[in-house]
């Protein structure tokens, strides 16, 4: 509560239209956008900030400035010239060299420098785990000083960079400089100027694509957390430019989010800091364990490894295995490893930041032996960070990085006779990337994501095996967000998304996608500020998957590596033959004992998720059969609904709802998520409506696995009086409108005026008292206001009997006309009158 009365206090200050303490006095106009945006999100808010200037500082000389002055204390000055936008070269000029009838001598000698300072905020955050996530943020668009300065009882950061410039021009009695450099010095100041101003900029349209953060056209969904644009991580200060690609929304609507545990993995054996890696490799093995090689980290001083580890996921036990006195592969990270048969083909990589890696080691897992094999046919190139996937016998590879070169190649290793073979472009081939992640489904290999040195990606392409052709998925729901470095998994007929850069706000999300159904749903990962699933590794063991290091080095807040985890499955995938889990059974069954004693829904095991049964004998499709499950069990349970939208929707998708009396007015509108998303009370009416508009796009799918979606409206031209019926439930699929059982039934109150409110507030306190119900006749009617102040008439409580119950009566009469003090009037002469406060 303290952060929020520090931010509300503070933002009533910048409100004000008094003078702040800053030297000009008020918010510099250029990044009042910036300023809005980051102060209109829940975990912050500014302190202080400049957005930049070239200015001209006079200062006291450096001699008598230490005789006159405390230890460590500044030595102050003035402004001889200030600018918060590019400097005029003549206005500069003629301050420092005046004409002779201009010029002024000064009584005490002073230094003169010339400056230029870049932007720079300091920002209030509501937890570390913020903190770091808007440090990350303001390091990826070029503000790379940003840090946390105080982390104690408060904690605020910087953001800021180095790009300032300081040049001593003399004194007040000679300048030392001549006219021409001068002009110089103010060019480099512009054109440092101009680059803080592209820096702001980026950073503005970064914010306003984050989840949480307003005043955008094109918001993402920072999600929560961490950030839509982070900068690449590299763990050696390899910088890469930050990704300025949005996320896409389809325009189905998605399953409801649910939460389901990360469970960290207890590790007993060897020092669990040995899997503190990002950038290794880690196969599944057969008996349930997971073999880890490689990586950057470790124990110690980190370094790129070679260690070769067994990890139990049960048991946690983690092992070092020792290989017999062979030649085993150099310490490495960004290769891949693929397990074919009891053998572990690891691929590429690199040992060095100009030593990239083509070859292909072979780890025979049974007896725990390396070997290096010299493969055959097409010329493979050194890379890392690319992808593999195995199909049969034979392991594919695309993609990848050498130093400056990003690849689009597609590679088939035949592991039987050891031979490379490069597959010609064709179709709907994918851009060239790296830091993506591949997996395969029977004769199909998915791969989503990547980077292309300037964006993050968010496509999911699929290669059949058999025809040998690369496609562009078009699947429903909410699609993942653009990320790198992420990690991708296949479990019975779902497809997982987890972890990668940019890294989510204040939460972990599974992206989940039906491979029968073509159906995203999101499911969210209770682990805030603990994980950070970047260039980590995700394998399925059981019902389990097992999430192994993953981390970043941050300049401001140093290397973070994430603990072994766990995330059942079973909690989070369920197809059209498994019940559909309902979210927040026991809130809902709740309600319906209390409305009724008939229809309940029995279950024997207490606060146990009830499932919906499969209610359709014949289902036209995957998905009707799916959604109508759902549908019908949701209104078994409950009878009010909410249509979610995410904040940046709410106001059109409001409009529409209210047009078209889709509205319930008699319930409350509540936000959700720290305000990202709000939630509308619906009619039942509408929910009907809703429904049909889901299986209309859900038949679409039916026997070819594409949609087709209407074409989508321009949502800044379209005309709400011109919007028929059908189009508005269009606009509201396309806006990712989620239809959800209402939790929390509120009412909405009818209204009552402020007079009916004090009439009886003041009716019950009178009573109490005893006195005259005659005094309610000198109630007013009417009132003005001035600011927080409300000025009742000189008729009004003039009756001596008010003042014996004053203490009580004046704070039931503020509290119903609202008001923060009270005042009366009263006559001073014939023809005025004057007000008192109370």
């Amino acid at each position: 509560m303290e952060f929020e009365k520090r931010k509300a206090a503070t933002l009533s200050s910048l409100n004000s239209t008094e003078h702040d303490k800053s030297p000009k006095g008020s918010l510099d106009i250029p990044i009042i956008p910036l300023i809005n945006a980051l102060n209109n999100h829940p975990f912050y808010f500014t302190t202080s900030s400049c957005s930049g200037r070239i200015s001209i500082l006079s200062q006291p000389l450096q001699n008598e400035a230490v005789s006159t002055l405390p230890k460590k204390k500044a030595r102050g000055g003035t402004w001889l010239f200030v600018s918060h936008d590019p400097a005029d070269t003549d206005s500069v000029l003629s301050l420092l060299f005046p004409t002779s009838e201009s010029t002024q001598s000064s009584p005490v000698p002073s230094e003169l420098v010339f400056r230029f300072e870049p932007l720079i905020i300091a920002v209030e955050c509501k937890d570390l785990s913020s903190a770091q996530s808007l440090v990350c943020l303001a390091i990826s668009c070029g503000f790379r000083e940003s840090g946390i300065t105080n982390a104690s009882k408060r904690v605020i950061i910087a953001i800021r960079c180095s790009i300032r410039l300081e040049v001593p021009l003399g004194d007040t009695g000679k300048i030392m400089v001549n006219p021409e450099y001068v002009r110089y010095l103010v060019q480099v100041a512009n054109d440092k100027m101009e680059a803080n101003r592209k820096r702001t900029e980026r950073f503005l349209a970064v914010l306003q694509h984050s989840n949480g953060f307003g005043g955008g056209s094109v918001v993402a969904d920072i999600g929560n957390h961490l950030l839509p644009n982070c900068d690449h991580y590299e763990v050696e200060n390899e910088s890469r430019s930050g990704n300025e690609n949005g996320d896409t929304y389809s325009g189905f609507v998605g399953s409801p989010v649910c939460n389901v545990p990360i469970t960290h993995v207890e590790v007993v054996g060897e020092p669990v800091e040995k899997l503190f890696l990002w950038g290794h490799s880690a196969c599944a093995l057969d008996n349930g364990k997971v073999v880890v090689f490689g990586g950057f980290g470790g124990p110690g001083r980190h370094a790129r490894r070679d260690d070769l580890l067994l990890l139990d996921p049960c048991s946690g036990n983690l092992e070092m295995i020792s290989t017999p006195a062979c030649e085993s592969p150099s310490p490495r990270l960004g290769h891949t490893a693929s397990l074919v048969g009891d053998c572990m083909f690891v691929i590429g990589g690199r040992t060095g930041p100009d030593k990239i890696l083509s070859d292909v080691w072979i780890l025979d897992t049974t007896k725990n032996y390396w070997r290096l094999h010299q493969c055959g046919g097409s010329v493979f190139p050194p890379r890392h960070r690319h992808a593999a996937a195995v199909v049969g016998s034979n392991i594919y590879v695309f993609g990848g990085l050498d130093t400056d070169i990003i690849f689009s190649s597609f590679y088939i290793l035949d592991t039987q006779n050891l031979q490379w073979k490069e597959i010609p472009v064709s179709g709907d081939w994918p851009c060239a990337r790296h830091s993506h992640a591949m997996v395969a489904s029977d004769s199909q290999i998915y791969m989503f994501g990547g980077y292309t040195g300037g964006k993050a990606l968010g496509d999911l392409y699929r290669f059949d095996v058999q025809k040998c052709q690369w496609k562009k998925e078009k699947t429903a729901g909410r699609i993942p967000h653009a990320r790198f470095s992420h990690s991708m998994f296949v479990n019975k007929n779902f497809l997982g998304i987890i972890g990668g850069c940019p890294v989510r706000q204040n939460c972990q999300e599974l992206a989940l996608l039906d491979l029968k159904l073509r159906l995203w749903k999101h499911v969210t990962l209770n682990s805030v500020g603990k994980d950070l699933f970047v260039r980590s590794t995700a394998n399925v063991v059981g019902n389990d998957l097992v999430i192994v290091g993953g981390g970043a080095a941050c300049y401001a807040f140093g290397t973070k590596f994430s603990e072994p985890a766990k995330v059942n499955l079973l909690h989070v995938t369920c197809s059209r033959d498994d019940p559909l889990p309902i979210k927040n059974q026991d809130n809902h069954m709740n309600i319906q004992r209390e409305r009724t004693n008939g229809n309940m829904i029995e279950h024997s095991k207490g606060s146990q998720p009830v499932h919906a049964p499969n209610v359709l004998e014949n289902e036209k499709s995957d998905v009707n059969g799916a959604l109508l499950c759902l549908s019908n069990q949701s209104q078994k349970i409950a009878s009010h609904y909410v249509l979610q939208l995410e904040k940046k929707y709410a106001k059109s998708g409001k409009d529409i709802l209210k047009k078209f009396g889709w509205l319930d007015l008699g319930r409350k509108a509540c936000s959700e998520e720290g305000g990202m998303h709000i939630r509308f009370p619906v009619r039942k009416e509408f929910v009907t409506l809703f429904n049909k508009r889901i299986h209309h796009s859900a038949d679409a799918i039916n026997g070819n696995n594409e949609l087709i979606f209407s074409k989508p409206h321009n949502r800044d031209g379209y005309s709400l009086n011109e919007l028929s019926c059908s189009e508005g439930l269009n606009l509201l699929v396309e806006y990712g409108a989620i239809m959800l059982v209402d939790e929390v039934v509120e009412v909405r109150k009818a209204a009552r005026s402020p007079l009916k409110v004090m009439n009886e507030a003041v009716t019950s306190l009178i009573k109490h008292k005893g006195l005259p119900e005659l005094l309610l006749e000198e109630l007013p009617t009417r009132w003005d206001r001035l600011g927080d102040i409300v000025i009742v008439p000189v008729a009004s409580f003039k009756d001596s009997l008010w003042d014996s119950i004053a203490e009580e009566l004046w704070p039931i009469v503020a509290k119903s006309l609202k008001a923060h003090r009270l005042a009366r009037q009263c006559m001073i002469g014939p023809c005025c009158c004057y007000w008192y406060k109370r």
